[in-house]
């Protein structure tokens, strides 16, 4: 069985031959990011294909919010390769969910929590302790809590 880390591997040894800076450049930082991860706490573990997707998440997330504030401060070239290194790495992550898929789930998860009796500021927390397991992966965190924030107010 392939895991998503030798994937990654055998992806970095393709972008190196074929002289892909921007691919190569991208897929090292992560893997470096993944093998930091491996080792970081006292003990040292083989990271499983969840934990090396949430790795991928978190870069992703690091490169759209460095994007963010490179064009906010009129560095567009920057902005644009941090955009484009995002791209890169969100081809490795799971199909994301539309708009109208994250919302019935999160409709799904405020009618369950209410049911069991959340109201008010708890039903967020409860809510979303419904939702993250149903969207791991597929969707940003900040997404998923502005829809559940529109949901319980509305």
């Amino acid at each position: 069985m392939t895991t998503l880390k030798s994937t990654l591997r055998d992806d970095l040894t393709t972008a190196i031959k074929a002289r892909d800076e921007l691919r190569s450049s991208t897929l090292r930082l992560t893997l470096s990011a993944i093998a930091y991860e491996e080792t970081a706490g006292k003990t040292s573990r083989e990271l499983s294909d969840d934990d090396v997707l949430k790795v991928i998440t978190r870069e992703v997330k690091k490169r759209r919010e460095a994007a963010d504030a490179f064009a906010k401060g009129g560095r567009a070239d920057s902005a644009e390769r941090e955009r484009a290194e995002g791209e890169v790495l969100a081809a490795y992550l799971p199909t994301q969910l539309s708009d109208e898929e994250l919302s019935a789930i999160v409709a799904e998860a405020v009618a369950e929590a209410r049911a069991d009796g959340a109201e008010g500021p708890r039903a967020m927390g409860a809510v979303m302790k419904i939702v993250k397991p149903k969207v791991a992966g597929r969707a940003d965190g900040g997404r998923v809590s502005a829809e559940v924030k529109k949901l319980l107010a509305g």
